[in-house]
This record gives C-alpha cells, sequence and structure tokens, in this order.
C-alpha cells in the first residue's frame, strides 16, 4: 500500500503542477516514447543479468508489496526459541537437543513457535550450527568466522535483484534522451512543415526525456531502495541468531545470551526488556501446562 500511495502521490504532484502552468496532459501521452525507453531498458536488464538474478529480481517484485514478516512478534518468537534451546543445552546438555535439530518439524521444542518452524531460512540456520556445536570439533572463532562468511554470502545474494532494479533504474533516463533525440530527428525529416506542427513535434520529442527522469527517480529507483531496506531485515534476523549462539559457546547464561541478541535488533522492530522477559516467563508457563 505506501508503495501505491506513493506512485499516486508522483503522478499526481507531477501532473497537476503541468496543468496549473498551462500545460495540456495530452501531449504527454506518447506510448511510442514509453515503447522505446520501457524496451529497451527491458532489454538491457536482460542482457546485464544472468538467469538467476532474473528469476531472483522476478520474484523480489512480488516481495515489495508484502508487508515485512520481520516484526516485534517474530523476534520474540525467535530469541524465546533460542532462550528454550539454550536452557535445555544448560539442563540436559548439548546431546538433549540432537533430535530437535535433526527432525524440527517434530520437535514438540520448534512446533511452540510455529512462526519460525515455517521460515527455512532461520530454521536452517538454527539447526545447522547448533550441529556444528554438538559436533564439538570447531571452536568459536571458527564457528563465528564461518556465521561471518555465510551471512556476507547471503547479503550478496540478497542485493543482486536490487542492484539489477537500480541499474534500470539509472539507464532510465538515457533511454529517455535516446526517445527523445529519436524525436528530434523524426521533426528535422520534417522541416518543411509548418511551424506549428514542428513545434508539436519537438514537444512529443522532449516527452520521452520527461519520461526517462520520472520512471527512473519517481519508480524505478526508489523500488531498489526498498528492496535494500527489507533485505537488511532479512539479514538482521540471522545477524540476531549468531549473536545469540555465539555467546552461549562463550559460556554465558541463557538469559544474558538472549539479551545479546535482543540488543542486535533495530530499535523499530526491538522488543523491550521487560516485553522479551514477559514472553519468555509466558513461554515456560505453556510448557509446564
Amino acid at each position: 500500500m505506501p508503495i501505491i500511495i506513493g506512485y499516486i502521490i508522483v503522478i499526481a504532484s507531477t501532473l497537476l503542477g503541468y496543468v496549473l502552468s498551462g500545460g495540456y496532459l495530452a501531449v504527454l501521452f506518447q506510448p511510442l516514447e514509453l515503447l522505446i525507453i520501457g524496451g529497451a531498458a527491458l532489454g538491457a536488464f536482460i542482457v546485464s543479468n544472468n538467469t538467476k538474478v532474473l528469476m531472483a529480481t522476478t520474484k523480489s517484485i512480488g516481495k515489495l508489496f508484502q508487508r515485512s514478516k520481520y516484526n516485534k512478534t517474530l523476534y520474540l518468537a525467535l530469541i524465546s526459541l533460542l532462550y528454550s534451546i539454550l536452557n535445555k543445552i544448560r539442563q540436559n546438555g548439548m546431546l538433549s537437543i540432537e533430535s530437535d535439530i535433526d527432525n524440527p518439524q517434530e520437535s514438540e521444542l520448534f512446533k511452540r513457535y510455529p512462526q519460525i518452524l515455517a521460515d527455512s531460512q532461520i530454521c536452517d540456520f538454527i539447526t545447522d550450527y547448533l550441529r556444528l556445536m554438538i559436533s564439538g570439533n570447531m571452536n568459536v572463532y571458527e564457528i563465528e568466522a564461518l556465521m561471518d562468511e555465510e551471512l556476507s554470502t547471503y547479503q550478496a545474494e540478497l542485493e543482486k535483484p536490487a542492484e539489477a532494479i537500480a541499474s534500470i533504474g539509472d539507464g532510465l533516463p538515457a533511454f529517455g534522451i535516446v526517445a527523445a533525440v529519436m524525436g528530434v530527428i523524426n521533426t528535422l525529416a520534417k522541416a518543411d512543415r509548418p511551424a506549428s506542427e514542428l513545434g508539436e513535434l519537438i514537444a512529443h520529442a522532449m516527452v520521452g526525456t520527461f519520461l526517462g527522469i520520472l520512471l527512473a527517480y519517481g519508480f524505478i529507483s526508489p523500488l531498489a531502495a526498498l528492496l535494500r531496506q527489507k533485505n537488511m531485515n532479512a539479514t538482521k534476523v540471522l545477524e540476531c541468531i549468531k549473536v545469540v549462539l555465539i555467546a552461549s559457546m562463550h559460556g554465558y547464561a541463557p538469559q544474558i545470551c538472549i539479551e545479546f541478541g535482543r540488543k542486535t535488533l533495530f530499535s523499530s522492530e526491538r522488543p523491550t526488556f521487560f516485553e522479551l522477559e514477559n514472553h519468555v516467563q509466558q513461554s515456560k508457563e505453556s510448557t509446564k501446562q
């Protein structure tokens, strides 16, 4: 919804200002200019990206119009799950969670947090590193380095669609100029026409530049910026898991570990200390029941 509202404001303010200054909307309707600009941009997009990036970019467009799932509710569930896992390890040893991480879909521990269980990215990240912790063959610094490497790779993959969309935005003004130049060439080829007709042809040609710039900075580039913001949220949830698990490997108590994780979250989604404490306590009580 915010995207649609933003687009409406861009269109309304641009066209209203144009009309109030004495312009005629009919002059701006140039479908052939749009064909040149849009077709050239699409072709360049296909040429500059491999199949993997093309598919990822197509999927990311749909995600842009969805509300972010990385909210306070999810983080409360995530941190509560991590607390339950670490608490079980502290009480019964590392091997006590082996069955939970081998088959989280059947684990009573994970079933209490369906929101986390439904997210394969989060669930796999947790279980993969718990397996490494159980193996006992890697120290805390080696696991932390491996986590950093995985996060770096994940961030690079997420960034590709944003880069692809941004490149389209960067190219649209230039394609607008191409459309305008072609319009000017067409006008010069008809130089024997009356001045009124030549003026109309030049006006049509200049619409290309207008459309290229408007589409770039009013429509496409903002999508790339929004996608990067969503990517930061997707990475932040894994960073939270990393901090909690690394703190546990350093020997901190579960309550301290989850506080480390809470502190890594963005302030807009971060639960307060008391909110987290109450949620963890409620999880404990529901488990006893």
